[in-house]
């Protein structure tokens, strides 16, 4: 018995350092697992690296992280509080587009934040986010990439990588026009 457990520590490190492939399409479920190490077409940046993009002002963070909708079917008198959200200062908070597959409605609003946060100019940098291994940011830089967007950042530490290193962080509400 204490061979087979031997055996199986010995194993974690090599599991733990394991490569996760790029899928060839979105990452579809289990979005909250370990990510690849690459993005094809974009570059992958840690939290220091990003903190030198975000010093300098010239790259739009986009913020991914899912948020639940209000349930339509709350008791009348239900006080329904949303989660706080504490991002990257300056970030512009799109929640839900880091879905596999995203409603029409979802990836205007997609679009739009882009348009918003970019000016409207597929060669202004953007760099996405959500927190330490989530699917979400990967799948969003991958779209924005599709749409044409000629310089994309991911950031797989997200605001946990981000905070690690106490950089500053701001309370933020999704982008107007969420649907």
């Amino acid at each position: 018995m204490k061979r087979a457990l031997a055996a199986v520590v010995g194993l974690l490190p090599a599991l733990a350092l394991a490569q996760v492939p790029e899928p060839e399409g979105y990452r579809m479920d289990h979005y909250r697992a370990p990510v690849p190490e690459t993005l094809a077409g974009a570059a992958v940046v840690g939290p220091e690296e990003a903190h030198a993009l975000w010093e300098t002002g010239e790259t739009a963070f986009i913020d991914v992280l899912p948020r639940a909708p209000k349930p339509a079917n709350l008791p009348e008198g239900t006080i329904w509080r949303d989660t706080p959200r504490d991002s990257i200062a300056g970030a512009i908070w799109l929640p839900n587009v880091g879905y596999g597959a995203i409603a029409e409605v979802t990836a205007r609003y997609f679009r739009d934040g882009l348009a918003a946060a970019t000016g409207d100019d597929l060669a202004h940098p953007v760099l996405f986010f959500c927190l330490d291994d989530c699917w979400m940011s990967w799948n969003a830089a991958k779209r924005a990439l599709e749409y044409g967007y000629e310089t994309v950042y991911w950031l797989p530490e997200g605001t946990d990588g981000w905070s690690f290193f106490d950089f500053p962080l701001e309370r933020v509400t999704p982008h107007s026009g969420h649907p």
